[in-house]
């Protein structure tokens, strides 16, 4: 019963913040922001049948970083930052118990690395003019922590390839794009995308799957 009620209010949240980030409604935005990972952090506590220590430090660290996100300021953005690479790192930690690094070899490690630290500089470059100097060395930071996730969360699938290891990564990759996106919308206000929407879309969507994938 606790795993129906995490999970429908992990969705109705979503679905009302996902209405007020469109409508630009900042107030009913922040009232909102908090439920979602707090109600998945929730679902997978009574859902797993082993819970691991890793993965709730890495929910409750992206909860915090949506709180730490809502007040504007650099500081503030810097701090939900911060929270959100540690989240990063306890996921990479929670993978590793499904990881066979064995099983790999450098010809299989390095192009996966590759392929992210490519993402990443071409994102930033498309960034670069739009960011505050004291911040472009952080967030590139940051966004390459995100990217060694996924390269962890390829890692377990080539290690235990099946239907669960496909969705985290499918999760994990979402994340990046919803940072990657997060970046433009905060940074670059000439372009396309206005509105926190897709951000939060990606997100939402990236970390339940990822959660489903563990679970």
């Amino acid at each position: 019963m606790a795993t129906v009620i995490f999970l429908a209010v992990f969705l109705i949240s979503t679905a009302i913040h996902l209405y007020a980030s469109l409508k630009q409604d900042k107030k009913l935005r922040n009232l909102t922001k908090p439920f979602i990972l707090a109600a998945l952090l929730g679902f997978y506590v009574f859902t797993a049948k082993h819970v691991l220590l890793m993965i709730i430090l890495a929910l409750f660290f992206s909860w915090l970083g949506d709180v730490l996100l809502m007040p504007k300021g650099i500081k503030w953005f810097t701090a939900g930052g911060i929270s959100f690479m540690i989240s990063h790192v306890f996921f990479i930690l929670g993978y590793m118990n499904d990881i066979t690094f064995s099983s790999m070899g450098l010809l299989i490690v390095i192009p996966i690395a590759i392929v992210f630290v490519g993402l990443v500089i071409y994102i930033f470059s498309k960034l670069k003019e739009h960011l505050p100097k004291p911040l472009f060395y952080p967030m590139l930071l940051y966004l390459l922590i995100n990217g060694t996730m996924n390269c962890f969360a390829l890692f377990r699938l080539i290690s235990l390839p099946c239907i669960a290891t496909v969705i985290t990564c499918i999760g994990a990759f979402l994340f990046f794009i919803s940072d990657s996106t997060l970046f433009f919308v905060r940074f670059k206000k000439d372009g396309r995308i206005k509105t926190h929407f897709w951000v939060m879309l990606t997100y939402s969507i990236g970390e339940l799957l990822i959660i489903i994938g563990l679970l």
